[in-house]
């Protein structure tokens, strides 16, 4: 474990917002606030430090999938400047995460997304994000040791 004696910014814990996901990531879409979900299951219930945490998206590589990660680092702590995160290109999509010899595998339910209606198309998709914000785990993803 990284040791900074003194510290008072240490592994600090926060609950995210669809506001600040939003302002994070740029837009608020399901991808996400199902990453940033998947990261803060990861976080209370495989290891709430993010110093001993490495985290795999696994995505097709582009967005909208490669948005898991975004959320995954808010969630998780697992940051690309601790270079404790990777996408690795996948047809699946699925999120591990590895900390003292443990995987625990975490895998998105599959979800429909709304029908592009025209110019409300992204406010649609907003606010079907928002929506999967207030769901669930159980309704969002599955996690099992691997």
């Amino acid at each position: 474990m990284h040791r900074h004696n003194g510290c008072q910014y240490l592994n600090l814990e926060k609950n995210f917002t669809v506001t600040d996901l939003a302002a994070f990531h740029g837009h608020l879409g399901p991808y996400i606030v199902i990453g940033y979900r998947i990261g803060k299951y990861a976080r209370e219930n495989v290891c709430n430090n993010p110093f001993e945490l490495q985290a795999r998206v696994y995505c097709a590589g582009t967005p909208p999938e490669s948005c898991l990660a975004d959320g995954v680092q808010l969630g998780s702590g697992c940051t690309l400047g601790k270079r404790n995160i990777k996408i690795i290109e996948s047809d699946q999509v699925a999120v591990e995460f590895e900390t003292d010899g443990r995987t625990v595998r975490i895998v998105p339910r599959p979800f429909d997304l709304p029908k592009a209606d025209g110019d409300d198309y992204e406010a649609l998709i907003e606010a079907f994000a928002e929506e999967m914000y207030y769901l669930d785990d159980a309704e969002l993803f599955t996690a099992g040791e691997h």
